[in-house]
């Protein structure tokens, strides 16, 4: 027998209440204008919850938290979309980007959240269907008892009814008026509050402020209410979502639509809205932004390149459009392009520290060692920067050895690891210098700590290996070597030329043969992978 009513007239609290004690089964769904919720309950307890056009999808949920990353979860996607009925936590466990205790707690936080957020529904219309349980091949499920989230519930309620009287919308920019660490008092914040701080400037809305810091929604407007309470923050303005579109409703719903199926992961649904939209105008914003990140996602770099470009100037985030645009190019390893990008970049925001390790990497790689160095030594130095970040670190050992200062990348390594003790770059690239200053079982153990780290570096397998390999232990490598092209199958022809002559020596021609040519498409340029070739085929 279906329930249903107003939440005017009885208050979701009370509904989940009444369900629980009766132990009912079946789907409480919500509505509350143009938003839709629902929570699923077996036997009385809670197993799903969601809220349409929340950014609280899991795989976000797990990159904004810094438990995998955005590469990962771009793979892991990837994959999904191959193989419909796989399930995308279910991908990353697999790939050991995740554990499966650390997964299935996120996956709690996720539906407790959504809980949380439909407390607040004080408009609208509920309605329960008995015995209704998600599809099987659905998502994740939990087992938490109704009452565990009433009172967490009722107490967030409380709270937000004051908070929303300062952020009445995620849509304003707030901005920072005195740095706490300025102030005459001793001034002790919150964990939450020093996650917020280093975001709120000026330009990012509260959304964005929230993603970059990796909270929800609640512990971001608790954060930021309190640093406005305390005069911290002020209110610099808000991005209105009429002014993208210029009242157009029909633009608008595309733009809506296509965000909800992006924050979702449905990457083809959402795409298909942002397209739409471009029909309508083709010069849009934010549509052609959004092209171009599910282009990035999905490794068309080309094609991301031309959604960016097509963007009117001045319109959008600048700033978040020239970062994305020089990663592109970095990828496509058209560095002056991206550092020419990144200039306009520092324009956007020129107290950005991160420009600068932007720029520091870029000239790395483009081998201008000193001035990929200045570049690091601005970042660093930035009046802003309260921790240098661990990709800092990892390619300030790496530069400073490549301009021959290993004692200076051996400082800034250990360092690096006093405040990143998992970083698999760091341990990895400290390890290489320990190498070439001949510490051998020095940096074996680095390495060995970063196989261990999330995610595993497939390098630290290769340099095992080639460790092995240079002690003549062939069954070492050959492990060290399979585990490292498992991870990363591009790794290197390097790799699979060692590979194939373990094979070869254990008489299994046909697998040398097979990592040989392997190689080869890696490298085409490889004489020792062709000697080797030729010398099979005229065996």
């Amino acid at each position: 027998m279906a329930i249903e009513g107003a939440l005017q007239d009885v208050s979701l609290a009370d509904i989940c209440q009444l369900l629980g004690m009766g132990m009912k089964t079946g789907c409480l769904s919500l509505t509350d204008r143009s938003n839709f919720g629902y929570i699923y309950f077996q036997k009385g307890r809670v197993i799903h919850a969601s809220v349409l056009n929340r950014r609280d999808r899991l795989g976000e949920l797990l990159v904004r938290n810094h438990v995998i990353t955005r590469k990962a979860l771009s793979e892991a996607t990837a994959e999904q979309q191959q193989n419909k009925n796989r399930r995308l936590g279910e991908i990353l466990v697999e790939q050991e980007a995740i554990s499966e205790e650390e997964l299935q707690r996120y996956i709690q936080m996720q539906i407790e959240e959504a809980v949380y957020h439909l407390f607040a529904w004080t408009q609208g219309a509920f309605h329960f269907d008995t015995d209704q349980m998600p599809e099987e091949e659905g998502p994740y499920l939990v087992n938490v008892p109704p009452e565990a989230l009433l009172m967490e519930g009722a107490r967030r309620v409380d709270e937000w009814s004051l908070v929303e009287k300062k952020i009445p919308s995620f849509d304003i920019v707030f901005q920072l008026d005195k740095h706490p660490d300025d102030s005459d008092e001793d001034v002790e914040l919150t964990k939450d509050q020093q996650k917020v701080l280093p975001f709120i400037d000026g330009v990012r809305t509260v959304t964005e402020i929230m993603d970059e810091a990796g909270l929800v929604e609640f512990e971001t407007g608790k954060a930021l209410y309190g640093l406005i309470s305390a005069g911290f923050v002020s209110r610099a303005g808000e991005r209105s979502t009429s002014e993208e579109t210029g009242g157009d409703e029909a633009l608008q719903q595309h733009l809506n639509v296509g965000v909800a199926f992006y924050r979702s992961g449905m990457m083809e649904d959402a795409g298909r809205e942002f397209e739409q939209a471009l029909q309508i105008e083709p010069t849009q914003a934010r549509a052609n932004f959004m092209m171009g990140l599910i282009a990035f996602r999905r490794g068309r770099l080309e094609e991301a390149l031309n959604f960016f470009g097509s963007m009117p100037p001045g319109a959008g985030n600048n700033y978040s459009v020239y970062r994305n645009t020089a990663l592109i190019l970095e990828m496509l390893g058209r560095y002056d392009e991206a550092l020419q990008v990144l200039d306009g970049a520092l324009v956007a925001k020129p107290l950005d520290a991160h420009v600068h390790l932007a720029r520091g990497i870029i000239h790395l790689k483009r081998g201008d060692v000193p001035a990929s160095l200045d570049a690091l030594r601005l970042y660093r130095t930035s009046a802003d920067l309260k921790q240098p970040s661990p990709q800092y670190y990892a390619y300030t050992v790496l530069a400073s050895a490549v301009g021959g200062d290993l004692e200076y990348a051996v400082a800034v390594g250990r360092e690096g690891l006093g405040h990143y003790p998992d970083s698999g770059p760091i341990l990895v690239n400290l390890g290489q210098v320990l190498e070439r200053r001949g510490e051998m079982e020095a940096a074996a153990a680095l390495y060995k700590r970063a196989t261990h780290s999330n995610p595993p570096l497939p390098q630290a397998h290769k340099n095992l290996g080639d460790q092995a390999w240079a002690h003549g232990d062939s069954e070492g490598a050959r492990t060290q070597y399979e585990k490292a092209v498992k991870l990363s199958p591009r790794l290197g022809d390097d790799v699979y030329l060692r590979l194939g002559t373990l094979a070869y020596k254990s008489d299994d021609r046909d697998v040398a043969l097979l990592l040989w040519r392997r190689a080869l498409d890696l490298n085409p340029a490889n004489e020792a992978v062709q000697a080797n070739l030729e010398m099979l085929s005229s065996d």
